[in-house]
């Protein structure tokens, strides 16, 4: 493959070459990803060249800026690179960036303005791999999924043509890109439009473990009647070698949420409170994740409900080996119906559950039990964009969703040169 390195402006690793195991690492570092070469794209016309050289070399290309969605299905592939294809551009509420930026640099941006791009806990998540599986916001409850706010897609498809696609051209093609996943051309820019968020308070109370089932009992009565300006997460948390914690995280899109949260006030003993007005720049603080590269195992579920007996199984026992057990309140925008929307889902289930542990038996058989345990009470249903490894696409759609997005992959890309981290085919 060493004539690859001739046809691209950006540099080309393989196996064998120095850095060539750390350029194909991703995010997830559990996760192996076994390529054939490590592109890193200068700009759109290197992505081009390496679609060509992929068809004629019958081989697949997986595109990756940070491979934060990464699920090891890249045998026999070539891993590009996007992370080169930087730039945001705003005018006139519509931003414009290149595949390879984060949320947390469109979020600077736009903050100054009073606007904010629906993105969601982590400012170091690509922009355009998390909407290209749907894009589920903090601010998804008012505005919806982050694909349903995107205008126009500049990309490069499976038979190397750069194409522009809206909802006049290509309106097949521009269906598949709002949450279908990436396997239907490599993106090299999207537009999308900002909303108003002139405004913004939010932040996280955590009290000891101990708490755990008051917290709870105050999540299921806050969001039992929140506005979809609202947004309200539980988690618990049990960090190794430390006492475990329980939180609530919010955010608002207003001033003050007066008294909608009061509930969680009213449990006592809390150990730290950061709630306060903040700018959408710093989004992030309020979870404030970790921002480089480590290990990691998850599961998700969609629940139907939230009574006393769920409440039981996620906050009525510890949760080790686990590192946290997240619940989300859904609802609002993203249950509704969009005309014109694209290949995401709707979620008519009122909450998301989501488990995070570092690799270990002990872990999987504790997160396999949580799985079962929630069996009766969720619907086997995923988000794209949170799959896991060992997971298919199709736990993300329904069957009519699904055979559209076959039907399109079959006659756009029948060599399967284009390869997402959860193909649809597979």
């Amino acid at each position: 493959m060493n004539d690859l390195r001739n046809m691209t402006a950006g540099p080309v690793l393989l196996p064998g070459d120095d850095g060539f195991d750390q350029a194909r690492r991703p995010w997830n570092l559990a996760v192996d990803q076994p390529v054939r070469a490590v592109v890193e794209a200068a700009d759109a016309d290197d992505v081009a060249a390496v679609i060509g050289y992929a068809r004629l070399h019958g081989l697949a290309v997986t595109a990756q800026p940070s491979g934060h969605g990464a699920s090891g299905d890249t045998e026999g592939t070539i891993l590009l690179r996007t992370g080169r294809l930087g730039g945001v551009e705003i005018r006139d509420g519509v931003a414009r960036v290149g595949a390879g930026v984060k949320w947390g640099e469109v979020l600077a941006a736009a903050s100054p303005l009073g606007l904010t791009g629906l993105a969601g806990s982590s400012p170091v998540v690509s922009v355009t791999g998390y909407t290209l599986g749907g894009g589920l916001s903090w601010f998804s409850r008012k505005y919806g999924f982050a694909a349903d706010s995107v205008r126009a897609v500049e990309a490069v498809d499976a038979d190397g043509g750069r194409v522009r696609v809206t909802a006049e051209h290509d309106p097949e093609l521009f269906w598949a890109l709002r949450g279908g996943g990436g396997d239907f051309a490599i993106v090299t820019a999207l537009e999308f439009d900002l909303h108003p968020a002139p405004m913004l308070y939010g932040g996280r109370i955590i009290w000891p473990a101990d708490r755990a089932e008051q917290v709870m009992a105050a999540f299921r009565e806050v969001t039992a009647g929140a506005p979809e300006e609202l947004s309200v997460w539980f988690q618990l948390l049990t960090p190794p070698g430390a006492p475990g914690f329980v939180m609530a995280d919010c955010t608002y899109l207003g001033a003050d949420p007066g008294a909608l949260l009061r509930p969680f006030e009213a449990v006592g003993g809390a150990i730290a409170d950061t709630r306060r007005r903040l700018p959408v720049a710093e989004l992030a603080s309020i979870c404030d994740e970790p921002v480089d590269p480590s290990p990691g195992v998850g599961h998700t579920e969609l629940l139907t409900r939230l009574d006393d007996e769920v409440a039981g199984v996620l906050a009525g026992e510890p949760i080790e080996p686990l590192l946290a057990v997240q619940v989300r309140h859904l609802g609002g925008a993203v249950a509704r119906p969009v005309e014109g929307g694209g290949a995401v889902e709707r979620l008519a289930e009122p909450y998301l559950v989501h488990a995070l542990g570092l690799p270990s038996p002990e872990v999987a058989e504790r997160m396999e039990r949580l799985g079962k345990s929630l069996v009766p009470f969720s619907t086997g249903r995923r988000p794209f964009t949170m799959l896991h490894g060992g997971e298919q696409a199709a736990a993300a759609f329904s069957p009519e969703t699904l055979a559209r997005l076959r039907d399109l992959k079959r006659a756009r890309d029948p060599l399967s040169v284009i390869r997402s981290n959860f193909p649809v085919l597979g």
